[in-house]
């Protein structure tokens, strides 16, 4: 009878045990009745360990999404800051920059010709002036000279959510698909001069700078397909172009450009964007040689993209930056980068 007692305590100490709101205990119990101990039971370990791994993932999510809006805010402050620095730009010279400066015209994306973009020109506004300084506008992007100038890295030409090891940001050149050229309708295209008047569709309403994904063919100096782009496509869409970073980086990358050809330019001078002769748009020396599939490829330009879902942070002509979705009309998009359509524009 003893023992049957002794047992039947031990089963009411082990039932309290486990009903506790306690969930990391066990019983060791022993013959003479003493206290029981207390300890991990294996099935208790394996419950906190899956209810742990089930918060984790359901909070991973949100995590990722915190992530992902610190590093958009990121991008949206640094096209803001190249947006005010083109602002800037105007103040100061009466034009904004040219998109991009060469003696010749249509631009092909590759390594050959003068080719100073707009991002060197707007180096004093983004208080880089010791870059602008060192670049030396007595020779082309791609010569020797400036070749630690064009492996300058600056932070804010950077999206935080790009993996490419390459800058993002570009200029609006056309509204379609077409050569860079000096009949272009956007606001930085080939030499290029841009007055308040000749934006007559309004600030607000005009295009200035957007992302590219696949940015860095030629660096950032180079007034080619790295640093413009146009609206001939819809926003992430892929198109089969010489400016793609991964299918072109024989080139190099951030940091790191080295070119196989080297492009000086005799009897530029010293830059200054308002003294530029009027240059011709007919062939050059620098084109022959080429098969015309090879030229035509190297016409291609290409659209916007970005790294985020869905869509591409666009800075306007007032200094705001926008996010657009891939999904906006394609009429909405080609009017936004034409600088004078008269085109009313809806919501989007």
């Amino acid at each position: 009878m003893d023992n049957l007692f002794q047992i039947f305590k031990a089963l009411q100490r082990y039932l309290y045990f486990i009903t506790c709101d306690n969930s990391c205990r066990t019983m060791k119990i022993s013959r003479d009745n003493s206290v029981c101990q207390f300890g991990f039971v294996m099935i208790e370990l394996l419950t906190v360990i899956l209810v742990i791994a089930i918060l984790i993932t359901l909070l991973l999510p949100a995590v990722q999404q915190a992530r992902e809006a610190a590093r958009a805010t990121t991008c949206k402050n640094n096209l803001q800051q190249i947006g005010l620095a083109l602002h800037n730009y105007q103040m100061s010279h009466q034009v904004l920059p040219s998109g991009s400066v060469n003696t010749t015209g249509p631009i092909l994306n590759r390594p050959v010709g003068y080719h100073v973009g707009w991002l060197i020109q707007i180096l004093p506004q983004l208080e880089e002036k010791s870059a602008f300084i060192g670049y030396d506008f007595q020779y082309g992007v791609y010569d020797l000279a400036n070749r630690k100038i064009v492996n300058h890295v600056i932070p804010g030409f950077y999206c935080p959510s790009n993996p490419n090891d390459t800058w993002n940001y570009v200029g609006c050149h056309n509204n379609s698909e077409s050569p860079i050229d000096t009949n272009n309708n956007g606001v930085l295209f080939l030499n290029s001069s841009i007055r308040e008047k000749d934006l007559k569709d309004g600030r607000s309403h005009t295009i200035f700078i957007g992302e590219a994904s696949d940015a860095g063919l030629l660096s950032w100096t180079s007034g080619t397909s790295s640093t413009l782009r146009n609206m001939g496509s819809k926003i992430n869409s892929t198109m089969s172009t010489p400016n793609s970073f991964g299918a072109r980086s024989h080139y190099g990358g951030r940091g790191r450009y080295s070119f196989e050809e080297n492009s000086d330019v005799d009897g530029m001078g010293e830059y200054e964007i308002r003294s530029l002769p009027e240059f011709s748009n007919k062939s050059s020396n620098e084109k022959k040689g080429l098969s015309p599939e090879e030229r035509l490829f190297l016409l291609k330009v290409g659209g916007f993209s970005s790294s985020h879902s869905e869509g591409a942070h666009f800075c306007l002509g007032d200094g705001s930056v926008r996010y657009i979705s891939q999904l906006t009309d394609d009429a909405i998009l080609k009017n936004l980068a034409n600088r004078h359509d008269s085109n009313l524009i809806g919501d989007y």
